[in-house]
């Protein structure tokens, strides 16, 4: 099987549809300082290379010094905006040498380019489009859904997978509850998900600062749906139309931090999980790994910076009370292991095979202290052929789709692969770890529409607790051909397939 896309964390496969009608305040920004600033800075640099994208870490809390403002200035630097809170500050500058000298400024503790492309990104993400349901297959579809069913919602096996429809006998989730999707945009539009979408907790981050233009949080036309099917996993309502989501009572906002180009660069996601600490958000779905790297080294200063920007990051949503949820990727790797030969990054530049030790080199957000990190599962409930594993990594699992032809789901289900909506009102298929996360997001939007006060630790606590235990799957064979494609360390309840166990939906609105 060809594995996933590894930016989005799945691939597209075999879409369908139909057409339908469709405490804190934010911090201000702060402003550029030119570049031919007053005598006592110096000549300012004179700017020779391509306009690239910066983030600067100072000490949280006040936000850059007029030292350190005047020094960004001074080597060529524009500032964007600034996380004071945090102490992240975005800045664009053409000095191919700026962040070499702003880390040796006083009161600068990390800084590195966010990418490797030049302001806006050159690349193009192709991502097919999505083929339309028959009349047929939709009626097909209809006459098998029992009472109470939504139309397409016997073509879900991931629902029963992890009791979803037992859960939804009992409670569909909170309104209160918000569960933001930081990924390439939401179409709010779309049947499924306008009856549950939070506008207030929306917004387009792509530029580092937040845009909360109508609609800017909507995926443009030719722009990757995979936002979309992530919001519908989690929230699509339980209104007679389309499909159910794992929690289809709670609200669903939209973060957009993907390029046109698909890429998901720090300063982007940064403003992602800062717009949903500040804005209500109660749960994160983050099914994307952090471009252009897919492991970030910390002996890199440039690297460097970008971890300690987005751990900034979760670590005060998480302090606002976010459970911030992640996908662990669909490259088959081992993410305990020694050694891992990553061939993609910077997957915006000239990739070479690179050689890292994933204990030191990270996979943000996902990676990141404080994150739930999602492994994914197929119809026959063991790991799917290309979700990555690792012992200690994984905290636990859920239904994110693999090929029938490795993982074929029961009758009336037809593929291996997750359902979900597409922007324009249509429907299709995807899978990956992009597919796991939002199940394990929408089982923690229940947790927390059953616990209301509860805060982060204690909904992660949970979501531990009350999955099922699942044992190492030994051997892991998933082609059949006598070879071992994957091995599984650990007990039942803390192993690198599954971590905790298999999310559980029922659990988390009866317990």
């Amino acid at each position: 099987m060809t594995a996933p896309h590894p930016r989005f964390r799945r691939a597209v496969v075999a879409p369908l549809g139909m057409a339908m009608a469709t405490a804190f305040a934010f911090l201000p920004n702060i402003q550029a300082v030119a570049a031919d600033t007053d005598a006592t800075t110096g000549a300012a640099v004179t700017a020779d290379g391509p306009s690239l994208s910066y983030v600067v870490n100072v000490f949280p809390g006040f936000g850059p010094s007029t030292y350190v403002r005047k020094a960004i200035a001074k080597a060529g630097g524009t500032v964007v905006t600034s996380y004071d809170r945090i102490g992240v500050v975005v800045v664009h500058s053409a000095n191919p040498d700026f962040a070499k000298v702003i880390r040796e400024v006083p009161g600068v503790q990390s800084a590195g380019n966010t990418r490797n492309a030049p302001l806006p990104a050159q690349s193009t993400t192709d991502e097919g489009a999505p083929k339309v349901l028959s009349p047929a297959e939709i009626a097909s579809a209809t006459a098998a859904a029992g009472a109470g069913q939504d139309p397409l919602e016997p073509l879900q096996w991931d629902l029963p997978a992890i009791k979803a429809d037992k859960a939804h006998e009992k409670s569909l989730g909170n309104s209160r509850v918000t569960v933001a999707v930081i990924d390439t945009g939401v179409d709010d539009t779309h049947p499924d998900i306008a009856p549950n979408f939070d506008r207030a907790a929306s917004v387009n981050c792509v530029t580092g600062k937040p845009d909360t233009t109508d609609g800017a949080w909507r995926p443009a036309t030719g722009e990757s749906p995979h936002g979309t099917h992530v919001a519908g996993e989690i929230a699509a309502a339980k209104n007679g139309v389309g499909v159910t989501g794992v929690a289809p009572g709670v609200k669903v906002s939209g973060i957009k931090v993907s390029t046109p180009a698909g890429y998901f660069y720090t300063e982007a996601v940064v403003c992602g999980f800062m717009w949903a600490a500040e804005h209500g958000v109660d749960v994160t779905n983050n099914s994307y790994y952090t471009d252009p790297w897919y492991f970030n080294c910390k002996n890199d200063p440039d690297q460097k910076a970008l971890v300690d920007a987005i751990t900034r990051a979760t670590r005060y949503a998480e302090l606002k009370g976010v459970v911030n949820v992640a996908a662990a990727g669909n490259e088959n790797y081992d993410l305990a292991a020694d050694e891992i030969t990553d061939p993609v990054s910077p997957n915006d530049g000239t990739p070479s095979d690179r050689v890292v030790d994933p204990s030191k080199c990270y996979d943000i957000p996902t990676q990141l202290p404080g994150v739930v990190t999602v492994a994914s599962t197929g119809a026959k409930g063991i790991k799917s052929s290309f979700s990555n594993h690792g012992l200690g990594v994984i905290d636990i699992a859920a239904p994110g789709g693999d090929s029938t032809r490795f993982q074929t789901p029961a009758p009336p289900a037809t593929s291996g692969l997750i359902l979900g909506p597409l922007p324009g009102g249509t429907w299709g298929y995807m899978a990956g770890t992009s597919m796991a996360t939002p199940h394990v997001a929408g089982v923690a939007a229940l947790i927390k529409s059953t616990h209301p006060y509860a805060p982060a630790a204690l909904v992660k606590a949970l979501l531990y607790a009350e999955a099922d235990a699942t044992p190492c799957t030994d051997p892991y064979d998933i082609d059949g051909d006598g070879k071992v494609d994957a091995v599984c360390e650990g007990p039942r309840n803390h192993n690198g397939f599954y971590g905790h166990g298999i999310a559980d939906a029922l659990d988390a609105v009866t317990k």
